[in-house]
Parts: C-alpha cells; sequence; structure tokens
C-alpha cells in the first residue's frame, strides 16, 4: 500500500513485524498461559500482571489513511547518527564538575547528577546546556527547508533533535505521511481526508448504536474525563467531547480490537500539537480555551489527531495482537539488553523479585506518555517520528536508557515494595527538552551496539 508502512522493512531489528493485519484486543477472559504463547523469563503470570495494566489497543489496515505521492522511505543509519553525535557533542562540556559552584538552572531537574547518564557504562562531561529545539537559528533551518519541498531524508535528519513549536504541526503532518511532500497536492490532500473523518462522525458517531457500540461508547465516556487530570485543557468539555469522537471512529474503523484503555494517550500529543498551530503569543496549551477558537478550526485538530494518530500507529501494531505478545518479547529484550550493559542493575533488580514486566509493559505499551511529562513526550515523538520505520525498535533502547537513567536511585532501594514504587513513580516532573535530548541520544548508541548484533544479547547462562 503507497504511503504505508512495511512489516518487514528491518531485518536487523530484533523481531520481525507481524505481516497478518488481524489484531485481537487482549481479553481478560482468555487464558494466556497456553504453551503456545512465548514465556517470559523472570516474569510471573503475565494474566495477573495485565489485570493492573489494561491500557492496550490493537489496530487493523488503515484503509482511508493512503497517501499517494510519498516515498515509503524510512530514516538512514546516517541520518539517526549524525543526529545523535550533534547532541552528544553539545553536552560533551556541560556536566558541572564536583567542585563547580555554578548551580543549576531553574526547570532543570533537581535530581541530575554527573553518574546518572543513560546508557551507561559511558558518562559525559559538559560545560553547556544543549541547543534548545525553539531555537533561532534551528528554526530557520526548518523554514528554510519546509520552504520547498524537502527530501523526507533532510526533514528527518532535521527533526531527529527536536523540532521548533511555531513549525512542528507540519512537520509531524509530513513525517507521519498524512500531508504529501508535493506542495501542489497538500491542500486538496488535507480537504479531502478531513471530511473523510467528519463523513465518518456523521455516519456513525451520532447513529443509532448497538449494544457493541454503545457499550464502547460507555467505557469512552467513563475514560475521557479522567485523562490527564493534572491539566485544565483537558477537563473541558468541548475537549472531551472532541477525544470522545476520535477514540468512537477508532474503534469503528478498527473493529478487531474495539476501543481499548489507553489509546487516549496516544491521541494527546497529536491533539496538542495541532492545537497549538492555533495559539499565540506562546501561550500555554496547557490552560488554553478551545472554545475561543472557530469551529472551522476545532474540525482541523480534531480530523488531523485523528489521521495522524492512524498512520503512526501502522508502526507498532505488532505490538497490539491478541495477548499483546509483541510487547512480551520486548520486555524480554529489554532485560537481556539491560542484562548485557549493566549486570549490576540487572542483578539488583532480580534478587529483590522484580520483574521487568511489572515496570516496563507500561513503558512500552504507552510509549513513556504516562511516565513523562506532556511537554517532554512531545519532545520524544520528534525522534519518534523522525525515526519513521524503525521507531518501533528504536523504542526499545530508549525504555534502556529511561531506566539505566534511575541506576542510582534503584540501587539505594534495598526491598521489592521500595523498587517497584520508585519505577512506577518516576520522579520526571521537573523534566525538560534537555533529559529527552540527551535520552535519544544515549538509546541511539545503544541501538548502534546491539541492534545490528542480536547475538550480542544471547547469554550462555541460565541465570536471570
Amino acid at each position: 500500500m503507497e504511503g504505508s508502512r512495511n512489516p518487514d522493512h528491518d531485518k536487523t531489528s530484533f523481531w520481525k513485524k507481524n505481516s497478518k493485519t488481524v489484531p485481537g484486543r487482549p481479553s481478560p477472559k482468555k487464558d494466556v498461559k497456553s504453551s503456545s504463547k512465548p514465556k517470559m523469563v523472570g516474569a510471573t503470570s503475565f494474566q495477573d500482571f495485565q489485570a493492573s495494566v489494561s491500557d492496550a489497543w490493537a489496530m487493523d489496515d488503515d484503509d482511508f489513511c493512503i497517501i499517494s505521492g510519498l516515498e515509503n522511505t524510512k530514516i538512514s543509519k546516517k541520518v539517526s547518527q549524525s543526529a545523535a553525535l550533534n547532541v552528544l557533542n553539545s553536552h560533551r562540556s556541560s556536566t558541572d564538575t564536583p567542585n563547580s559552584n555554578e548551580k543549576p538552572e531553574s526547570g532543570e531537574m533537581e535530581h541530575v547528577r554527573n553518574s546518572r547518564i543513560p546508557g551507561r557504562p559511558q558518562q559525559l562531561h559538559c560545560l553547556h546546556p544543549p541547543q534548545d529545539e525553539d531555537s533561532e537559528s534551528k528554526l530557520e533551518r526548518f523554514e528554510s527547508v519546509l520552504a520547498n519541498p524537502p527530501s523526507h531524508q533532510e526533514l528527518c535528519k532535521l527533526s531527529w533533535s527536536g523540532i521548533p513549536v511555531k513549525v512542528r504541526a507540519i512537520t509531524w503532518r509530513l513525517l507521519s505521511g498524512y500531508l504529501p511532500i508535493n506542495l501542489e497536492r497538500r491542500n486538496g490532500v488535507l480537504e479531502r481526508k478531513r471530511q473523510d473523518y467528519w463523513n465518518l462522525v456523521d455516519k456513525y458517531y451520532y447513529a443509532d448504536h448497538d449494544e457493541t457500540n454503545r457499550d464502547i461508547q460507555h467505557q469512552i465516556n467513563i475514560d475521557v474525563p479522567r485523562m490527564n487530570p493534572s491539566i485544565p485543557l483537558f477537563q473541558q468539555k468541548t475537549v472531551q467531547i472532541m477525544f470522545e469522537r476520535i477514540l468512537f471512529i477508532w474503534s469503528i474503523r478498527h473493529p478487531a480490537s474495539g476501543y481499548v484503555q489507553g489509546i487516549n494517550d496516544l491521541v494527546t500529543p497529536f491533539y496538542v500539537v495541532f492545537l497549538q498551530e492555533f495559539i499565540l503569543n506562546n501561550q500555554a496549551f496547557e490552560t488554553f480555551q478551545v472554545d475561543t477558537l472557530t469551529e472551522e478550526q476545532l474540525r482541523i485538530i480534531e480530523a488531523d489527531s485523528f489521521w495522524c494518530l492512524s498512520k503512526f500507529l501502522d508502526g507498532i501494531q505488532d505490538n497490539y495482537v491478541f495477548a499483546q505478545v509483541g510487547i512480551q518479547r520486548k520486555v524480554h529484550r529489554l532485560e537481556e539488553l539491560i542484562k548485557r550493559v549493566d549486570e549490576t542493575l540487572h542483578r539488583h533488580l532480580k534478587q529483590h523479585n522484580v520483574s521487568y514486566l511489572q515496570f516496563s509493559f507500561r513503558w512500552l505499551n504507552n510509549l513513556l506518555t504516562r511516565e513523562l511529562p506532556l511537554r517532554c513526550t512531545i519532545r520524544l515523538w520528534d525522534t519518534y517520528l523522525a525515526e519513521n520505520d524503525c521507531f518501533a525498535s528504536f523504542q526499545l533502547y530508549v525504555c534502556a536508557s529511561f531506566l539505566l537513567y534511575w541506576k542510582d536511585d534503584l540501587m539505594r532501594q534495598n526491598d521489592f515494595q521500595g523498587l517497584l514504587l520508585l519505577l512506577q513513580n518516576l520522579p520526571t516532573q521537573s523534566w525538560t527538552s534537555s533529559q529527552i535530548s540527551i535520552l535519544v541520544a544515549e538509546a541511539y548508541k545503544l541501538k548502534v551496539m546491539f541492534a545490528d548484533a542480536p547475538n550480542h544479547l544471547q547469554s550462555n547462562t541460565g541465570d536471570s
């Protein structure tokens, strides 16, 4: 399908994508302990843990999202390497020494220490903070590239280290494959796709619902008011109705899974990015009143959020087949990776009976959206979208770097309860784009070391 992702694109990744687009919704009524299912090393019953993590979803082919004119291009290793090395070099002198009298800038995370750098065992030393993604020079580079039809590779390379807010909406549309590269086709495609969405709303959302759809609608109506309770934006009735429509149409178009709790987490970054396109004077989106926008602006935000979400999930659909065996495999790969990179931390977790499934399932399932402030999630997704077809495998290394970041804190916990409470409530409230830039750069280093040499992760021992 032109413009879609190729599930067999990455032969060097840990796993192959599921070529059959027949996802199934995880059901607590099913027995996932069948011998035909892959078993997790060191994990307790997946069915037991699944009861506390009910935020999964599946997806089907997105026939309405076929966009012609955009090559099915994935980001090259040189693109990722160049962007990652730029971030690392910019941090090489920015870490304070123990004798430094300079205090961290306001807003920097209070828990940052010299020894806690993701992607151990290497440590970086720096004097300067990373260049902000909204810097004037970077914005000028983006505007120059976007002024003419950019190559997909060029746009990915520029976006990997962060996208300025002013041009993020159009860049995300291009990276998602929702907006054609060809300038002459853009207006026509956007008009048609937006109208397609509202045709679906008119046909299904406002129609009489059968029993199944009534149940879906009921669950959505329960979940939406509870999302992001600390952000006033998402408590506005207009916003909640928009999310309800997006989620309901999603479930109609993906009957194999229907609506599953947690998908709203994946809508929020797109919604905010397209909302910011209409916010003037750098006003904070967290408190913005959407009722001040025109009806046409609201329709654009909602339709574009729906379609870009659909395109984005194309790259991780192997995670959400029945029983989510794809995520289970990735949890096991994460455990193997940490064991090779930092055996001390791995043994500490295992000695206190902490299963990787107990904390990393949510990380992989929700793409760290529940672990990070929303602004940091959006910055992280700049890199995810720039990774294009390689995003699904790159996410594993981001999770590994995220875990390694907290080694010092984890090593001070000497019991199961303390470790699990920390892992499920990591103090990222003060994180900024600076931490995310380091995180993705260190994730790239891990990818270079292990993605192209998966045998390095194989252990000859049977211990966990």
